[in-house]
């Protein structure tokens, strides 16, 4: 669909989710994309790590994108652009940091000569097709988060990409609040906004905070090894980090890829100056313990991640009993059996465990509800369209704006068309917005038949059974609840097969089709009878 004298809004991915973000802007015959994420996979696609927005819609409306505009470098919402911006075809824009990141990963894609990337200085204003466009800093858990500010004909958008209010906020300079005031006083018509936090009773809290927390907690354990946890990404924290090693007397050791490279970035882009010389892993082992501070990726319970590497005595650096393992980063929701894991295994070995519910060592980068509102007394907009959560978040989000007076509310999901201007703003129409996988080195449907077979084996396990030109049958079995009875059930499963192969008539005899449903039928209920179990069943025919 081509939008045409209207200002329309869509969300691909992000709406109804937590993750994922894909949102695209319509106006005068162009679409504009904001933001081109992913999220990483659950038990529901097993074999699976990254999982994308089906983009099925903007890709047959491709002659009419103009380009992809990117809010921050979170993997949720820069994660997809090395699989997607080649076919997208449209330039990428960036500022310096988020820029670096997104380079380095067409680079191992090996598509940087192909993907068109411009920088854009923070205050700079740029002009895509009918959409004028201004980064407007905002706090968040990385460096350069970023609200955009974007005109058009039919008024003026706010999109707050992911945000939070920070006094102290460690790396760059947040808007003011008179910078915002003054944005609401030229009028906005939508306040696209993250809802991820909307059920804090309170603030989301300062990196400020934070920093005293950690330093106070790594002064309790002197002459302890002391490994801190966090969000490679959030270059406030690794600041942090470095100044209380400093303060503590430690040397600072850092261990995972992503951190190296966040770092080489920040550092690119003028954060993280005056940063410590950094020890080796070896280095770091051969210090006295109270001497030491080492920073790790894998506080989500990452298998391969520095800590699980850590913690399972896998890895250079090596953790003894009364070593302290500080987990300074919030719980994913889905990851607490995975996080649960390590922290049981690092327990089991006499290491203490602090997490933010016992100190103040981290703090969310999304807004609570105070945030939320003063964020709405500033911009003041006529329409609220919560984005970034689940659908009981951008609900709630809703009925928070309606009780402070936004006069109108949206709120929609993946695939809802919604027209912001003329008129009456809500929703008028659906698009395709499914999911897709990265399954090994392919990108296919989320719903597709690979993975739906994969889904039923894991639950119910495979049969196979192979009947040869004579009529011998012979089965076998994977996946059932069968150990001292799996011979017996393999000769009686044969045995069915063999009976109900005999009592086809007629053509079915020599159907092959018929043959192959009749076997697999016998098969499947003698597994059932057997196990309690339904599973897959496969069949092979090989006589001539």
């Amino acid at each position: 669909m081509t939008p045409g004298k209207e200002l329309l809004f869509c969300a691909l991915g992000g709406s109804g989710e937590i993750g994922m973000n894909v949102n695209l802007y319509g106006c005068d015959g162009k679409w504009l994309m904001v933001d081109l994420g992913m999220t990483f996979s659950g038990n529901e696609y097993p074999g699976v790590d990254l999982v994308f927005a089906d983009l099925d819609f903007i890709e047959r409306e491709r002659d009419n994108l103009i380009g992809v505009v990117l809010t921050h470098a979170h993997e949720d919402h820069i994660g997809a652009v090395p699989y997607f911006a080649e076919e997208l075809g449209v330039p990428l824009y960036a500022t310096p940091f988020t820029a670096r990141l997104v380079r380095s990963k067409l680079d191992e894609a090996g598509i940087a000569n192909r993907v068109k990337l411009h920088v854009i200085d923070h205050l700079d204003r740029f002009q895509l097709g009918p959409f004028g466009i201004r980064y407007v800093p905002l706090a968040h858990s990385i460096a350069e988060g970023n609200a955009l500010l974007i005109d058009t004909p039919y008024g003026r958008i706010f999109h707050t990409g992911d945000w939070k209010l920070d006094d102290e906020p460690q790396i760059g300079v947040p808007a003011t609040t008179a910078e915002l005031t003054a944005i609401g006083d030229e009028g906005v018509l939508a306040l696209v906004c993250d809802s991820t936090n909307v059920f804090n009773p309170e603030g989301s809290g300062s990196e400020g905070e934070v920093r005293r927390g950690l330093l106070a907690e790594v002064e309790k354990h002197a002459g302890k090894r002391v490994l801190v946890t966090t969000f490679a990404s959030n270059v406030a924290r690794l600041q942090t980090l470095a100044d209380v090693a400093e303060a503590t007397g430690r040397r600072l050791c850092v261990a995972g890829r992503s951190l190296d490279r966040i770092i080489g970035a920040a550092q690119a882009s003028g954060y993280l100056k005056g940063f410590p010389e950094l020890v080796d892993p070896d280095t770091a082992m051969g210090l006295p313990r109270g001497d030491v501070l080492i920073v790790a990726t894998g506080g989500q319970g990452e298998p391969r991640a520095a800590l699980a590497r850590i913690a399972e005595g896998h890895h250079d650096i090596a953790l003894d009993r009364g070593d302290v393992v500080l987990f300074s980063s919030r719980q994913i929701p889905g990851n607490e059996i995975a996080i649960g894991r390590i922290q049981n295994k690092l327990a089991a070995d006499g290491v203490t465990i602090v997490t933010d519910r016992q100190s103040m060592i981290h703090v969310s980068g999304h807004p609570g509800r105070p945030e939320l509102l003063a964020l709405y007394g500033w911009i003041r907009p006529q329409i609220l369209v919560p984005v970034h959560g689940e659908m009981r978040h951008m609900s709630e989000q809703g009925r928070l704006g309606r009780e402070a007076g936004i006069p109108r509310q949206v709120v929609q999901k993946n695939g809802d068309l919604v027209r912001l201007a003329p008129g009456k703003p809500g929703k008028f129409g659906e698009v395709r917005a499914g999911r897709l996988v990265l399954d090994g080195d392919i990108i296919a449907p989320a719903d597709g038949p690979g993975i739906v077979m994969r889904r039923r084996l894991a639950l119910n396990g495979l049969v196979m059974v192979a009947v040869d030109g004579r009529g011998h049958v012979e089965v076998a079995g994977m996946g059932l609840p069968l150990e001292e009875d799996y011979a017996d059930f393999c000769t009686e499963a044969a045995e069915d097969v063999r009976k109900a192969l005999a009592a086809l008539k007629g053509g079915a005899r020599k159907d092959r089709d018929a043959r192959t449903e009749a076997a697999r039928l016998a098969a499947r209920r003698a597994a059932t009878r057997w196990s309690g179990k339904k599973p897959q069943v496969q069949v092979m025919l090989l006589e001539g």
